[in-house]
């Protein structure tokens, strides 16, 4: 796979089965080099296995939801130049009709039970802000006053001033009359194109993951500004929202059961932010009270959805880099309802049929039909990514030097070798690598790099103590793992060069590759990408500083300094790349700018390379053409110094 092949990289949406259970709709996205723009429409899907029908033709059509009368779909549009506003399309087929005109866009949505509306959530922004008045661009607003410290967000910038809402809209009759706007010299004011909404909720504070709870409409809210708790709220009788739950849990989704049972996708985070590592699990409310039904240390839902059908639980479990299916009954029997070199995604469940959105080394997503343990696969969005000839990863086990035993994988390139070999760290560090297929270790083995990945300690997916034995000890163990990890990589692939070898990461991997080229010079180049570096100034410039630093590396200013890679800066000799994007909020420019400019001043070899309008997932979701340049970039350096 070449850095031009990300036009290949088809990700599948969640599912949405017809009531009639004989079809599925999905979206379909995937990076487009011509538009340099995220592409995708929607496809029907057969569940007999009979192939899947492109239907409909839109810019971006994303995020389907078949309605529960099973007469429409309800879908996400957006196109070249404006942001994605909500649609409705006859299931059968047609035009689609556009429910909204907001501003900002619509970012998620729900059906009405009676499939009669729509709920919906916008951002609203302040009368004078975000072009709300023509001819008034942003140097021109108004002073912003700051009163806390959760304001901005990575991807979206200031947040206080544009919350996002709730709005309720009517689905109009599909195939009547469309509407027209009067002429001027009719009326005086132009009638609407869109249905009018109603906006449900105005507190200044964010809205969203919407649910039904006894035909009222309920949703999150973050409880404080200064803690990790979320809250259950639900619109009364009289439209205004009440307090329904307030766990002291940080609560990823929810879902209501048959029973009128409340389940939750949540984190345990003590008095508020001890977020380290903790798993998220399943749990049921009950006359209030919340109970977890998943066990804390071995199962970690983080990121899950909740599927409820037919008495029993449907979630996704993070473990041993891959995403298993999981059935959990109400009295927390666990099944395992998938295994192997997997990635489960999203689920959708329709009696006793499970379909599931899923990725493996030989996919980057399709849909396929649970039974039996097993996956029949339902489409192949992948082929032409596979065209491009993937290589297989190869699993490896590792036991670092105080008998741990450390996951990850190897990807060679063809041929004999020997082979220039990257390390390749990721982000997070509560995140962890898979075998799916994955363009990161493609390219670089194609361009003739031999690439090892891995799951250090601080990763996801290998238990709680696995995960928080970084806490305030970060760049030790993490440290040793990868480096163990690549001495077995080297041992059990004599075909890897151990002459020539590089080491590259992103944001937490940034970090950990920073820290690593100042206590170990084994390696002959670095690319240090969108990194933590300088935990001190991270506090008062990220989105997220006002938790996640003091959380991992401690408060104590010595302590801090101990794990922080711009402190030793000074030892770097590596050459080193420095990538960056302008708009980070999560890892500031700032932190690079100032690891950068100290490895120049000290002699280091190194360039900075910025890109103009991304921002902390440049190499996930950024423009193509720059994710293109950043492919490039990457395998210039290393060619300088491994080739």
């Amino acid at each position: 796979m070449r850095a031009t092949d990300i036009d290949a990289l088809a990700s599948v949406s969640k599912p949405s089965i017809h009531p009639s259970g004989e079809w599925a709709v999905v979206s379909v996205t995937r990076p487009n080099l011509l538009a340099d723009a995220t592409v995708g429409q929607l496809h029907r899907v057969q569940l007999d296995g009979s192939g899947s029908t492109r239907i409909t033709q839109g810019f971006r059509d994303s995020s389907p939801s078949v309605s529960p009368d099973g007469r429409s779909i309800a879908f996400l549009r957006a196109t070249p130049d404006a942001a994605s506003q909500l649609h409705v399309v006859d299931a059968s087929g047609g035009e689609p009709v556009r429910l909204t005109d907001q501003k900002l866009g619509v970012r998620e949505f729900r059906w009405n039970p009676d499939s009669a509306a729509i709920v919906y959530v916008a951002r609203v922004a302040e009368a004078g802000r975000y072009g709300t008045i023509d001819g008034l661009g942003a140097a021109a607003e108004p002073a912003r006053r700051i009163t806390d410290v959760r304001y901005k967000a990575n991807g979206l910038g200031y947040t206080r001033d544009r919350p996002a809402q709730l709005f309720s809209v009517a689905v109009p009759t599909l195939g009547a009359e469309p509407r027209y706007a009067a002429a001027p010299s009719v009326a005086e004011e132009k009638s609407a194109l869109v249905p009018q909404s109603v906006q449900l909720t105005t507190e200044n504070r964010d809205h969203g993951t919407l649910r039904f709870i006894g035909g009222h409409v309920a949703f999150l809210v973050d409880t404080t500004s200064r803690d990790l708790f979320s809250e259950i709220l639900v619109l009364d009788a009289s439209g205004a929202p009440r307090p329904f739950i307030e766990p002291r849990l940080s609560i990823e989704t929810f879902e209501t059961g048959d029973d009128d049972s409340l389940y939750l996708i949540a984190q345990e985070v003590g008095d508020g932010t001890d977020f380290v590592g903790r798993n998220a699990g399943l749990f049921v409310v009950k006359n209030g009270e919340a109970t977890r039904l998943t066990d804390a240390e071995t199962i970690d839902l983080t990121g899950s959805s909740i599927v409820v059908s037919a008495n029993r639980v449907l979630v996704i479990d993070r473990t041993h880099g891959s995403n298993q299916l999981l059935e959990v009954t109400h009295d927390g029997t666990v099944t395992h309802l998938t295994a192997g070199p997997i990635d489960v995604e999203a689920v959708a469940a329709d009696r006793d049929r499970l379909v599931v959105t899923y990725s493996d080394a030989h996919t980057f997503g399709d849909l396929a039909e649970v039974a039996d343990g097993k996956l029949a696969p339902l489409t192949d969005f992948s082929s032409e990514l596979r065209e491009t000839g993937l290589l297989e990863p190869h699993e490896l086990i590792v036991t670092s030097r105080d008998g741990t035993p450390i996951h990850g994988w190897v990807v060679k390139p063809e041929g004999d070798g020997p082979h220039p070999t990257l390390l390749m760290i990721h982000g997070g560090p509560f995140a962890a690598y898979s075998a799916h297929a994955f363009d990161e270790p493609q390219v670089y083995a194609d361009a003739g790099y031999a690439v090892v990945f891995c799951n250090p300690r601080g990763s996801a997916g290998y238990g709680q103590e696995h995960a928080q034995a970084i806490r305030q000890a970060m760049g030790t163990v993490d440290l040793t793992d990868v480096l163990d990890f690549l001495d077995g990589a080297l041992d059990a692939h004599p075909e890897l060069d151990r002459d020539r070898q590089g080491i590259l990461g992103g944001s937490y991997g940034g970090y950990l590759t920073a820290w690593t080229i100042a206590h170990d010079h084994r390696f002959s180049a670095a690319i240090v990408e969108r990194g933590f570096l300088d935990p001190d100034t991270f506090v008062g410039s990220s989105d997220i500083g006002w938790f996640f630093g003091q959380e991992y590396v401690g408060t104590d200013h010595a302590v801090v300094r101990a794990q922080s890679p711009q402190a030793v800066a000074h030892l770097v000799s590596t050459p080193t790349l420095v990538i960056h994007s302008e708009q980070d909020l999560r890892c500031p420019l700032g932190q690079a700018e100032t690891y950068y400019a100290t490895l120049a001043l000290g002699g280091v070899e190194t360039e900075l390379l910025i890109f103009p309008g991304e921002d902390h997932e440049l190499s996930r979701s950024g423009r193509p053409h720059h994710r293109v340049q950043r492919f490039e970039a990457i395998i210039e350096w290393f060619g300088r110094y491994l080739k």
